[in-house]
């Protein structure tokens, strides 16, 4: 069912701030950023390694684009910290059904689009012990030019 840790989700105030944190403390750097209009937020994703199964290990920083926005209304509520964890899976469709079939929340109906072009969904944190739980798909990966 799921294959590794995909990410952890942290919510931050200023994303370009928390950036040169985890690049001067740790040495991580930036593999991917984008700004996700639907869920409000600007991102930036930084690779902490590959997996076995092909994928990778990321820490992902959030900074709401609006207050409004999920990660906004955290941020307000709880301050700067980790918001979530997101586990990687072949068949976010099928895994997520099986879940809910468990008597876990699921919180979107259909996935929706995230980070890198990845299908997601997420699991209700009271179902999960307190911890909002993300179940993610990556995209395909482009294959290589000959």
């Amino acid at each position: 069912m799921l294959t590794r840790i995909d990410h952890i989700g942290i919510a931050c105030f200023d994303l370009d701030k928390t950036v040169e944190f985890y690049r001067e403390t740790y040495g991580f750097t930036v593999f991917h950023t984008e700004v996700n209009e639907e869920q409000g937020v600007r991102e930036a994703m930084l690779k902490i390694n590959d997996t076995s199964d092909g994928g990778a290990s990321y820490l992902q920083l959030l900074e709401p684009t609006r207050d409004d926005s999920a990660v906004g209304k955290w941020l307000a509520k709880n301050g700067e910290g980790v918001h979530h964890i997101a586990f990687g899976t072949a068949d976010v469709d099928s895994d997520a059904a099986a879940i809910k079939d468990k008597g876990v929340r699921v919180l979107y109906e259909e996935p929706r689009i995230g980070s890198m072009g990845s299908r997601i969904t997420f699991l209700h944190p009271k179902d999960c012990h307190g911890v909002l739980t993300e179940l993610v798909t990556s995209a395909p990966s482009p294959s290589p030019e000959h």
